[in-house]
């Protein structure tokens, strides 16, 4: 194959190599390093599901120093991006995992919040292996909506805590919050799509940030908490019915909720599916490896927060409700390493918001490339550089109303954010479904390079009751007998 080059010289000497973006095709050609990316198998991938090709494909399976050589002193045009270091920045789960680990607090303690992550990480990759063989089927593109604001109002309360550390005498008020989602929201938003021709640094330093964060707080917690006197048996077999559900069991199982918000983007990279080079061969190890990666920093970073937490009371909650604020501030006593704490998790959710705008537009995009929307022509265009601009400017309006609402009802604004955890479990149920169904009415699967073979059925079936029984969960309250107000309280 051969490809077509221009060069010219820079203002500082450097010679820039100007790549064709699409053959006559409609794919990309590749510059001839590292392993040579061959489009027949997408080309075909794209006919049989009766797509044409319309992104840039600029992920593939992982980037080398060389990717960096070439984009950055050359010039190659669109930047490579490796689809794994995306999907472990959008999982972004030893995050979660201290911003949603107090819900389990009370329900559950800090046994049930051990044990549901194991189930949850454990079932949740049950998922991610049916999905990945299905995805190897049909490398197509989807998403969802939701997660946007969702994870725009997370950081939100991240900024309002590290205000609350600053100025005790701060008192939050509920349009503080809806302004201060906007606002990420928005810049999250604009940034990304000029960040979209150097993805290639953006993924590499907040992969830098999602690490370095991450021993930053296992150090903390190790070097400094009381975890080294706090006993195995006192953790891992202390259940705590503190809401009053009458029962340990039952109070563990409401508490399934927080892992299920933490782990449930182990399948976030369907959603690049249409930009991923070899998408039938990478997407499903891509998935896999990367759910490995987050479930065990998430597994580990709870079980050190579990063992450091302390005293479980209402004054977890002084520093804008974010309780593992508190316990960072009693544990090191430090206004300043508490507040490097906070912006380093705040940085981490900024991050993973620019990751999640091409989760959302893509949605957008993929529904009215199918005529699935009002006005789907105008929405399923794309720029000449492979972004669809207009699916990500309706992915920033639905976050402004969505984050208005926050104003009026919080309440209002958390039970549609609840929805969206139902409504993809809902999806998960429905493509299980459909998977078991296929396999007993006689027909074939399509092509696939990632096949479960005969551990297949088991897989799907054991996945499927899982998602069932969560499912059920993701509509209940935190406690029982709930007022309208605290039926959807801190829940994401």
């Amino acid at each position: 194959m051969s490809h077509s080059r221009t060069s010219e010289e820079s203002e500082q000497g450097h010679t820039h190599v100007a790549l064709p973006l699409d053959n006559e095709d409609g794919f990309l050609d590749q510059p001839e390093y590292g392993r040579k990316y061959d489009y027949t198998h997408d080309k075909k991938d794209m006919s049989r599901l009766g797509r044409r090709q319309q992104l840039k494909r600029r992920f593939k399976d992982r980037v080398s120093m060389l990717d960096y050589v070439y984009f950055y002193r050359i010039g190659t045009d669109p930047a490579p991006v490796s689809i794994a270091e995306y999907v472990v920045v959008l999982g972004n789960t030893w995050e979660f995992v201290v911003v949603t680990a107090a819900f389990s607090l009370a329900n559950g303690g800090t046994a049930g919040a051990i044990w549901t992550t194991l189930i949850v990480c454990a079932d949740m990759f049950l998922c991610v292996l049916s999905k990945a063989e299905v995805a190897s089927m049909a490398p197509t593109s989807g998403g969802w909506q939701a997660g946007m604001p969702a994870v725009a109002y997370i950081f939100a309360q991240q900024i309002l805590a590290l205000i609350s550390v600053c100025n005790p005498d701060y008192v939050l008020q509920g349009w503080h919050g809806a302004l201060m989602t906007i606002a990420s929201a928005t810049s999250a938003i604009v940034l990304s799509v000029y960040v979209m021709q150097r993805l290639t640094l953006t993924q590499g330093l907040a992969v830098a940030a999602h690490v370095i964060g991450f021993v930053a707080f296992l150090t903390v917690l190790w070097v400094k908490g009381p975890g080294s006197h706090t006993s195995a048996s006192e953790v891992l077999i202390n259940f705590e019915d503190l809401n009053g559900w009458g029962s340990y069991g039952l109070a563990t199982l409401v508490a399934i909720i927080g892992p299920i918000s933490t782990y449930i983007g182990g399948d976030s990279a369907v959603q690049l599916a249409e930009e991923l080079q070899d998408a039938n061969y990478v997407l499903p190890r891509a998935m896999v490896s990367a759910s490995a990666i987050n479930y065990v920093m998430g597994t580990v970073a709870l079980i050190t927060f579990m063992f450091n937490v302390g005293p479980i009371d209402d004054g977890l909650y002084i520093y804008g409700g974010q309780p593992w604020v508190t316990v960072i501030y009693r544990i090191t006593g430090s206004k300043a390493a508490t507040i490097m704490m906070i912006v380093i998790v705040a940085i981490n959710f900024y991050c993973l918001q620019i990751n999640m705008v091409m989760t959302s537009s893509r949605q957008v995009w993929a529904f009215a490339r199918d005529k699935g929307l009002p006005f789907s022509p105008f929405l399923a265009k794309v720029t000449p550089n492979g972004t669809p601009r207009k699916s990500v400017a309706i992915t920033l309006a639905f976050t402004i109303l969505l984050s208005l609402i926050i104003i009026g009802s919080f309440t209002a604004f958390s039970v549609i954010l609840s929805f969206g955890n139902a409504g993809i479990y809902t999806s998960y149920v429905v493509i299980l479904l459909a998977i078991i169904y296929r396999r007993f009415d006689g027909n074939k699967f399509p092509p696939t390079k990632f096949s479960l073979g005969r551990w297949g059925l088991a897989v799907n079936l054991a996945a499927l009751i899982y998602i069932s029984v969560a499912l059920v969960f993701t509509f209940f309250p935190p406690m029982p007998n709930p007022t309208p107000a605290s039926m959807w309280v801190s829940r994401e």
